[in-house]
């Protein structure tokens, strides 16, 4: 019996409307989908984009900071491929990070993909990345799916090197009960790739555009089930290899060698586990070319995960502990301080000590080296005392000079004070804004809360692909600043701030230039105090990064070179 996906749902089934136009990608003779973008684009690998077709509905005009349903902010594009494109971006309400993708509402796919995202989370199946929002307003579909900032790509795995047989053995056994679950629900994957596979910081394997990533390039099958398993044969192979099993270069690994065809993992590369490599020649050959090992191919994730539980346990590796240094007794552990441990079982006489100076001559060192000491401590009581004598009279005598001249020179100092901030400004030169909404949050008196900066590819410093970054900030009226306290949320590499008088809350970007500096300074911690040589005059001040520390990701933004201000307080 002939099965069909619901990746590829028949919109005539959800909205009466025609049935998807898209042209669907043919399985071949032994259920490999051949789709044109299968080997060459990055899906949905972060910092990734793609190219898109002729032909296709143009995609939206979006960018980072549009608002999807006043929640969804828009962060960072990751892909932009035939009429739509993929999002990092934050939930608003919840405080998260999340994936969007987005496509036009007249797109020949967007009711499929809509059908899709819905069934898919319908699953809820922890080990799939889970669709959260599936949503059609405004000329626009947006599916919202989970963001997993703690998860590495497959394909990031492999760049280093083949899995170990205990973490492939993990993978392909985890991966192949998902598919099954998913199947038997009716749905299908079939863009499984080291792109989709993602395992997280706690070692679980998870999965992600079940359903949706076929449904958004309008990839069908009448063979879901032997589709999914031959590419979960793929990774399979690609962890125990390094080498991707077609002729053909993709994932950022090698394909095997031209007019060889496809032979065994364990005949590519050496040490392979045996049992893997006939297990994945079992998922990924279904047309009998594993009969010479008298395995039967398994066409289905059902039959694959059976093959594995008939499979002996691959159990991990020995932890390797380090062996600890060779005890070193030490001479007071021993009680000894200092004298040399006896052998065992002989007696040691124990010392008589020497007699006191009992004698004439003892008697007369003593005397002798009391008086001395007598005499010394004389001696040094009459200068000690001469000393302060004399320093008493000094201090007199300065006292009164100084009472005098600073009675007819000195001037009281001028008292220093905390300037109020009343507002505050994002100020852009180049490019694209970065949070505006959250410029109030730096002088809140909350350490909490901060704006930040986008995550930049290049740096530390952020030219010349950008000047820099900043915010305005009004004092009210015209005031001597002399000093900045900046917090600042991430440390390392280092971070350049630079201070700059400006004439208005909103300056034109030409006014860098013209602009008065304050001060500068550049920090590896988490806060800046800048200086100025000389108190500058002004009611608004700019603060101006220009160099930004690499930064791990997090919930709210993706890695690289980016700052957050928590805090700012000027001093006149």
């Amino acid at each position: 019996m002939a099965e069909r996906s619901t990746a590829a749902v028949d919109v005539a089934d959800n909205s009466g409307d025609e049935p998807l136009t898209a042209q669907a990608d043919q399985s071949t003779a032994d259920g490999v989908v051949k789709n044109r973008e299968q080997d060459t684009d990055t899906d949905e690998a972060q910092g990734s984009g793609g190219t898109e077709r002729p032909g296709k509905a143009s995609p939206p005009e979006l960018h980072s900071g549009h608002k999807l349903a006043r929640r969804y902010r828009l962060e960072e594009c990751v892909t932009r491929l035939d009429g739509f494109s993929s999002w990092r971006a934050v939930d608003e309400k919840l405080r998260r990070a999340v994936g969007v993708h987005v496509l036009p509402a007249d797109h020949a796919r967007a009711r499929s993909v809509l059908a899709a995202a819905r069934s898919s989370a319908l699953l809820g199946d922890p080990r799939f990345v889970q669709v959260l929002d599936a949503v059609e307003e405004n000329d626009l579909v947006y599916v919202v799916h989970e963001w997993l900032p703690d998860a590495t790509e497959l394909t990031a795995l492999l760049a280093a090197g083949p899995l170990e047989p205990h973490d492939a053995y993990q993978m392909v056994s985890q991966i192949a009960s998902a598919m099954a679950a998913a199947h038997r629900e009716g749905l299908a994957h079939l863009r499984l790739s080291p792109n989709a596979v993602l395992r997280t910081s706690s070692g679980q394997w998870r999965i992600r555009g079940l359903a949706v990533n076929a449904a958004l390039r309008g990839i069908t099958t009448d063979t879901p089930q032997r589709t999914d398993t031959e590419a979960i044969g793929a990774l399979l192979y690609a962890a125990l290899t390094q080498r991707w099993p077609y002729e053909n270069d993709a994932y950022g690994l090698s394909g095997l060698p031209k007019d060889v065809g496809l032979i065994a993992p364990d005949q590519v590369r050496a040490g392979v586990h045996r049992g893997l490599s006939e297990l994945s020649m079992r998922a990924l050959v279904n047309d009998g070319a594993t009969a010479s090992r008298h395995e039967a191919p398994c066409t289905t994730p059902e039959e694959l995960v059976k093959a594995i539980g008939e499979m002996p346990r691959i159990r991990p590796p020995e932890p390797a502990f380090t062996a600890p240094p060779e005890y070193q007794r030490t001479t007071y552990q021993q009680g000894t301080y200092g004298r040399p441990a006896p052998h065992p079982g002989a007696t040691q006489a124990v010392p008589t000590p020497p007699p006191p100076l009992q004698s004439r001559t003892g008697r007369a060192l003593k005397w002798a080296v009391s008086a001395l000491l007598i005499a010394a401590l004389g001696l040094g009581s009459w200068q000690l005392a001469d000393a302060l004598v004399d320093r008493t009279r000094s201090d007199d005598t300065n006292q009164t000079r100084t009472t005098d001249e600073g009675d007819k020179n000195s001037a009281a100092p001028k008292p220093v004070k905390q300037l109020k901030i009343l507002d505050a400004a994002e100020y852009v030169v180049s490019g694209d804004s970065q949070h505006p909404g959250d410029v109030g949050e730096t002088y809140d008196n909350d350490s909490a809360t901060y704006w930040r900066t986008s995550s930049f590819r290049a740096g530390p410093p952020l030219a010349p692909y950008k000047p820099g970054v900043g915010i305005v900030y009004d004092l009210g009226s015209a005031h001597e600043v002399s000093k900045a306290a900046i917090g600042l949320y991430y440390g390392g590499n280092h971070t350049t701030v630079h201070l700059y008088a400006a004439d208005s809350l909103n300056p034109s970007p030409s006014a860098l230039k013209s602009m008065q500096k304050i001060g500068t300074l550049t920090t590896t911690g988490t806060s800046a105090t800048v200086k100025a040589s000389k108190a500058v005059k002004t009611r608004y001040v700019l603060v101006w990064l220009t160099a930004l520390p690499y930064a791990a990701g997090d919930q709210y933004s993706g890695d690289g070179y980016k700052q957050g201000i928590t805090d700012v307080k000027f001093t006149g």
